[in-house]
């Protein structure tokens, strides 16, 4: 059975990071992080994979853009 881990834990990896992302150093960096078989949920979807995460986020609105990327805000996290 593979790990499922909440979207929230992406974007908490991405703000520390304090770095801009690509969705293709996104995906590396997921994958490095958490492995490629995890899943991850969110309150509305499950078992998506990194794209999949990625996506789900980039859609409803949690990524910032700036010049050379996008990263995210503690704000952009939801607390339900």
């Amino acid at each position: 059975m593979n790990q499922q881990i909440h979207g929230h834990e992406v974007m908490e990896m991405m703000i520390k990071s304090r770095k801009s992302y690509t969705e293709e150093t996104l995906r590396n960096e997921i994958i490095q992080q958490f492995g490629e078989d995890t899943r991850f949920y969110t309150c509305s979807a499950e078992n998506m994979k990194a794209e999949e995460i990625i996506q789900f986020l980039s859609n409803k609105g949690k990524f910032i853009l700036s010049d050379d990327g996008f990263n995210t805000d503690p704000s952009k996290i939801c607390d339900h």
